[in-house]
């Protein structure tokens, strides 16, 4: 699946876990197609979510705001919810506001469908 400007790259789906991967950049232009991705995914209410943020140049509070809001659908199913492949960049976002401290980061999607 690929919004009008690519944001969400891919939405994969296994017997563990739907990964959605995003790419480019997330801001306030970006934001709304991955916005509804999010909530299309947690309609399906699955149990473990992981982002890959591993193609993200760049995200914006905007694109930070996205992601509190669909952490906040899965915990109100019961579900989990994994960030991965974070770059330095997008990764200082989440340390300058905490959120490092919430959301659960690994280094890779390997480390994220394990855990």
């Amino acid at each position: 699946m690929a919004s009008e400007v690519d944001s969400v790259k891919e939405i994969r789906r296994n017997e563990s876990a739907i990964v959605v991967v995003l790419s480019g950049q997330i801001d306030l232009h970006h934001t709304p197609a991955v916005h509804h991705a999010f909530i299309d995914v947690c309609e399906e209410k699955p149990e473990r979510l992981i982002i890959n943020l591993g193609e993200v140049d760049y995200m914006d509070s905007s694109g930070v705001g996205a992601l509190v809001e669909v952490f906040r659908r899965v915990n109100a199913y019961g579900g989990k919810l994994s960030l991965c492949c974070m770059n330095e960049r997008v990764h200082s976002i989440f340390e300058i506001t905490k959120l490092d401290q919430f959301f659960k980061i690994y280094a890779t999607e390997e480390e994220a469908l394990a855990g």
